[in-house]
C-alpha cells in the first residue's frame, strides 16, 4: 500500500474534491444544553454524511478524575468508527453548526492516532452558502469499515497534576465569562486554573463561524503568551475536553507547533477541593 498523503486539519468546502483519498462526511452536532444531535442530523444533513454520536462513541464514563467526557477506550472508538463505515485509510471532515468547536474532537481523536482528518472550515452554513438545497434526510447505507484499534499517545495527554507550573503554558479555550468567573453553567466552581491564559476557541472565528486570516490567529495566541518559541509547552483544556481540540488544531493549522490535551479540563479540575482556582482576568 502506499504512504498516504497527510491532510491539513481544516479544509474549505471548495476544496473537499481535490483531497487525496476517500471522504467521509461527519456529521458531530452537539448541544452543551441537552438539545439532541441526532434530532438535528435527521432534520438535514450534508448529502452522506454519517452522524458521529460525541456521548457513545468519542466520550468514555464520566468520573470524578476524568471529568464529563474523558477520552473512550480505543476499542470502542474503533468499534464506532467501523459501524459507521469508515476505513484507516479514509479522510474524515467534520462538521458542526458551531464552527468546529465541536467538529474539533473527532479530528484531534483522528489525527492524533496516526489518521487523516479536518474541520470543514464553517461547517454546515458555509457548505449550504456553496451548495443551497443541499441538505437531505437521506442516511448513507454503510459497509463495515476496517478501523483498527489504536492506543492513545501518551505524549499528546496532559493530567491534572500537570497544568500548574513553570515548564507548561496552560490555555482555556472557554469563552471569558466562564474563564474569569462570572458564571458556570455546569460545573461547581466558576474561575480557571492558577496561572492559565485565556484563548477562547470561538475568538479565531468569524461571524460566519470560518477561520480568521493566518495571521490574525496568530496575533490572538500571541496576546496570550502564545508563540512559536512556547507552543510545545502548551497544554489546552476547556470544560471537558471538546473544544480545547479546537485550539490545538489551530495551532497545528497557523503553524505555532502542537501541543498537549487536558481532557478532564474544568469539569475534572474544579471538582476536586484541594486544587487552587484564579478568578478574574490571566495575569
Amino acid at each position: 500500500m502506499s504512504e498516504l498523503v497527510d491532510v491539513p486539519p481544516f479544509a474549505r468546502v471548495e476544496e473537499l474534491g481535490a483531497l487525496p483519498g476517500r471522504v467521509v462526511l461527519a456529521d458531530m452536532r452537539w448541544y452543551l444544553d441537552g438539545r439532541s444531535g441526532r434530532a438535528a442530523y435527521e432534520g438535514g444533513h450534508l448529502p452522506g454524511a454519517v452522524f458521529v454520536d460525541l456521548d457513545r462513541w468519542l466520550t468514555g464514563p464520566a468520573t470524578l478524575v476524568g471529568g464529563r467526557n474523558p477520552l473512550p477506550s480505543p476499542e470502542v472508538f474503533a468499534e464506532g468508527m467501523r459501524v459507521l463505515g469508515i476505513n484507516d485509510s479514509d479522510i474524515v471532515v467534520a462538521y458542526d453548526d458551531q464552527g468546529g468547536v465541536i467538529a474539533a474532537r473527532l479530528v484531534w481523536m483522528f489525527r492524533t492516532t496516526g489518521r487523516r482528518a479536518a474541520i470543514l472550515d464553517g461547517g454546515l452554513s458555509a457548505y449550504v452558502k456553496a451548495y443551497p438545497d443541499s441538505l437531505t434526510a437521506d442516511e448513507p447505507a454503510l459497509a463495515r469499515g476496517d478501523f483498527s484499534v489504536r492506543p492513545w499517545p501518551a505524549e499528546v495527554l496532559a493530567e491534572a497534576d500537570e497544568v500548574v507550573g513553570r515548564d507548561v503554558l496552560t490555555v482555556d479555550a472557554r469563552n471569558r465569562d466562564r474563564f474569569v468567573g462570572e458564571q458556570d453553567p455546569v460545573d461547581p466552581r466558576p474561575g480557571h486554573v492558577p496561572g492559565a491564559v485565556n484563548v477562547p476557541c470561538r475568538e479565531n472565528l468569524d461571524g460566519q463561524g470560518r477561520l480568521l486570516p493566518v495571521q490574525e490567529i496568530r496575533d490572538n495566541f500571541a496576546a496570550a503568551g502564545v508563540d512559536q518559541g512556547v507552543a510545545s509547552k502548551v497544554v489546552s483544556y476547556c470544560g471537558s475536553g471538546v473544544t480545547a481540540c479546537h485550539n490545538l488544531l489551530t495551532l497545528e493549522y497557523t503553524g505555532l507547533g502542537h501541543g498537549r490535551l487536558f481532557v478532564g479540563g474544568w469539569s475534572a479540575y474544579s471538582r476536586d477541593e484541594s486544587r487552587p482556582v484564579a478568578t478574574g482576568p490571566a495575569r
